[in-house]
């Protein structure tokens, strides 16, 4: 059976090649970084072996991913092609729309803390401060994020040792609804619990969205 949808269609073309099942969770994967086959196996729970096989070797013949040595030569790791890393766009689409799925909740679904370096800069896109800064733990389900708002937007990352001025512990529903603006912190207080400056907090999470002509200040 053909594996192309047959249409001369940019959409069809893109779902000829990520649209098959895991290859776009694959390409989450990636976007937290290059990864060994047993990191992917780790992160993509549910994925049968000579799957994740296959669907690498499609990615890598499609020119979306590509192998690498490790950084210390000792290992191949996958990783995206420049043109793979461009799916970042249409993936943080697909995460902003999916908001009034996250927000009911895991529903006995897995969950990895990893997945909010991911999900947290698309919810975030767009969206700074005006004149403040501050830099928040987000600690879910023991997995902690960084999140640092300056005049130029919202920044997400794993923790870098800087101090935090406040660290804010919650479920994802919770943190997910927080960071796409549909849920307030007066809304989820009794599911949170803040450790530090409760203003450094909202300065991240209630950063107002910039209009399209508006640049940060220098």
């Amino acid at each position: 059976m053909s594996r192309d949808y047959g249409q001369y269609c940019g959409l069809a073309r893109s779902l000829d090649v990520v649209g098959d099942r895991w290859n776009l969770l694959i390409v989450r994967q990636l976007l937290l970084g290059p990864a060994r086959y047993g990191e992917l196996r780790e992160g993509l729970s549910g994925i049968a072996t000579n799957l994740l096989t296959d669907r690498l070797r499609g990615l890598e013949t499609d020119g979306v991913i590509e192998r690498r040595l490790s950084d210390d030569s000792s290992a191949i790791t996958y990783a995206l092609t420049e043109w793979g890393a461009q799916l970042r766009e249409p993936i943080n689409a697909l995460v902003r729309w999916s908001t009034p799925l996250m927000i009911r909740g895991p529903q006995g679904d897995d969950f990895r803390s990893e997945w909010l370096l991911v999900a947290l800069p698309a919810l975030f896109e767009g969206r700074a401060p005006t004149n403040q800064s501050a830099t928040i733990g987000i600690v879910v389900e023991g997995g902690m994020v960084q999140l640092r708002a300056t005049q130029s937007g919202i920044d997400i990352a794993k923790p870098d040792g800087r101090g935090l001025d406040a660290v804010l512990v919650g479920d994802a529903p919770a943190v997910l609804g927080l960071a796409a603006g549909v849920l307030s912190l007066n809304d989820v207080a009794a599911l949170i619990d803040i450790d530090g400056d409760e203003s450094a907090v909202r300065t991240v999470f209630e950063a107002p969205h910039r209009g399209a002509d508006e640049k940060p200040s220098p």
